[in-house]
């Protein structure tokens, strides 16, 4: 498998497994808080600061998935990965530490760093984008 195809399937691994922990911590909150499960704002701007960061990770990881995926993929399709095998893993690394950076904190520090390791990711997949054109 080549690292391109396993920071793909780490990405699309990284969303499920944050879409599992959305649903474990909302039905914690509701089974704990006798919150209907049925009534969770789907911003997450009902539930604890946690609970919020949680779902605007999941979002900004969805958000990001096509574009990067896709590119990911045309590489894959057209035996290009010899442009983006040598970053796939820096870029899923990058993608990685922005969600824990911000499930950790919101601090100025930690925004501030949470947006250098998105825009490594724009920066890598941008660059993959030029070199395949």
């Amino acid at each position: 498998m080549t690292a391109t195809a396993t920071a793909l399937l780490g990405f699309a691994g990284w969303s499920l497994l944050l879409v599992f922990s959305i649903a474990l911590y909302r039905s914690w909150i509701g089974l704990s808080q006798k919150k209907a499960l049925n009534s969770f704002s789907a911003t997450g701007d009902d539930l604890p600061p946690f609970g919020m960061r949680l779902t605007r990770v999941h979002a900004n990881t969805y958000e990001f998935l096509p574009v990067a995926g896709v590119v990911m993929l045309y590489a894959i399709a057209t035996d290009n990965t010899s442009i983006t095998d040598p970053l796939a893993h820096v870029f899923l690394v990058a993608r990685l530490a922005q969600s824990v950076i911000h499930l950790s904190s919101t601090s100025v520090p930690a925004v501030l760093l949470r947006f250098v390791s998105f825009a490594a990711q724009v920066l890598i997949v941008a660059s993959w984008i030029f070199q395949m054109i």
